[in-house]
């Protein structure tokens, strides 16, 4: 169970990642909210990727 979970916020970690990624270089899908809001977006999303992936390594 534990696995899967750090599989799952991973997942959803990368795909925000990308979702806010798009946004500062195409302008959607939020319709550019900003440069400051998704550069924080982007830092969060690669903090919980961070550590997602150093939960799913310390399981093993």
């Amino acid at each position: 169970m534990e696995k899967l979970l750090c599989w799952g916020s991973l997942g959803l970690a990368g795909v925000l990642l990308l979702l806010f990624l798009m946004d500062m270089i195409l302008g959607i899908p939020f319709g550019g909210i900003g440069w400051m809001v998704n550069g924080i977006g982007v830092i969060s999303c690669g903090l919980v990727g961070y550590l997602a992936w150093d939960s799913f390594k310390e399981m093993r």
